[in-house]
């Protein structure tokens, strides 16, 4: 289920929730209602609205530290691709098969993570890039000077490091949010609107606020899922930096 579709439950939900305590309002007993009564309904619901406090800033925080850790990823596998290339570039011609996988690669990545943004039409999984055989060419080459040996192992190392990072974002890339800590935070939540629309009057200024405030938490629920999937959704990690690094790429392979 997309993001916008869970905000939106949650948006409903919570306005149904205030709707429901407005009608309560006027079925419950008047005494249920007295002065002593809506005193211990509002400490009780200052207990609620803390935990759903910090239960959100928790989401909101560890959502934007998963988009963040994915756009550095990004912009650090980048670095080491420009970096791998040009080591195999002062390596020698040796290394133009390998250059040519490593664009294949780049492009592979940009397809699967930014489809419109593409030039190409095949379809892989996150999970079928593979440096690989990049590090298999690497390996094979032999370097006649001490120069050309140092250059392959420096070149192995780099590409060690862009395969690691590959495979730390495809075993993140299928973690989502608990569904039951979700259902448990609506559940505070809707609590909240309920007694919102109990213990409110009912009249077109308070409505029009119970609205805005569900639309509000909705849009937050919607930004933290959002966010926990940096390469899907509206919030998305920017392609800029790989798009830039595959201009080079092709610009030195066909040099």
């Amino acid at each position: 289920m997309s993001a916008l579709a869970i905000g939106g439950m949650v948006f409903v939900c919570l306005g149904a929730a205030a709707g429901f305590g407005m009608l309560m309002r006027f079925r419950l007993p008047q005494h249920h209602l007295s002065v002593d009564s809506r005193d211990v309904i509002k400490l009780a619901t200052a207990v609620v609205g803390t935990l759903s406090a910090l239960a959100l800033g928790f989401l909101i925080a560890s959502a934007k530290t998963t988009f963040d850790d994915a756009e550095t990823e990004l912009r650090t596998s980048t670095a080491r691709v420009l970096l791998l290339d040009r080591v195999m570039i002062h390596y020698g011609p040796e290394t133009a098969e390998a250059r040519r996988l490593l664009s294949q690669l780049v492009e592979s990545r940009l397809q699967i993570n930014w489809p419109a943004a593409a030039d190409g039409a095949g379809h892989q999984s996150r999970d079928e890039i593979s440096i690989e055989p990049i590090q298999d060419q690497l390996r094979s080459l032999k370097p006649g000077t001490d120069a050309q040996r140092l250059l392959q192992a420096r070149a192995i190392e780099v590409s060690g490091d862009i395969a690691e990072a590959h495979w730390l974002v495809v075993e993140s890339d299928g973690e989502s949010l608990p569904i039951a800590f979700l259902v448990i935070l609506a559940f505070w939540l809707a609590l909240l609107f309920f007694t919102f629309g109990l213990l409110s009057p009912v009249n077109s200024t308070v409505v029009c606020m119970l609205i805005v405030c569900a639309l509000s938490v909705g849009g937050a629920v919607f930004l933290i899922i959002d966010m926990a999937h940096p390469y899907l959704g509206v919030i998305q990690v920017s392609e800029e930096p790989l798009r830039n690094a595959l201009s080079r790429l092709s610009a030195h392979t066909g040099a």
